[in-house]
């Protein structure tokens, strides 16, 4: 939400930008589901509206579901705690090959376990 908020941090909100515009950035439904979750004002709304409608969109397949499941199976035996959101994403993103841009603990955490 750092891109959307005046009070944002600057220099996440300008990664954000750099994704834009260089064409890399995209997304999946439970990524677009937490940023419209948090929309406040009319300019948000318009800007996420905006993103929706030119960002590719990464489907959640039942492979994705699958990865999911079993890298929450892997996390709770490791004893960490994750939102079920952030299995999706994660496993989303790992299994169309592409980077995981964020700001959130828990993908680093996901990282780790599958790194070890």
């Amino acid at each position: 939400m750092h891109f959307f908020r005046r009070s944002g941090d600057a220099a996440k909100r300008e990664r954000v930008k750099a994704l834009l515009a260089a064409g890399e950035a995209a997304w999946c439904p439970p990524v677009r589901l937490e940023l419209w979750r948090g929309v406040g004002g009319k300019a948000e709304r318009d800007a996420l509206s905006r993103m929706q409608a030119a960002l590719p969109d990464f489907p959640v397949t039942p492979p994705v579901w699958d990865s999911a499941i079993a890298l929450a199976g892997q996390s709770r035996a490791a004893g960490l705690v994750t939102p079920s959101a952030d299995y999706l994403i994660f496993a989303c993103a790992r299994l169309h090959g592409v980077e995981l841009a964020h700001d959130d603990a828990h993908f680093d955490q996901l990282r780790r376990l599958l790194k070890s």
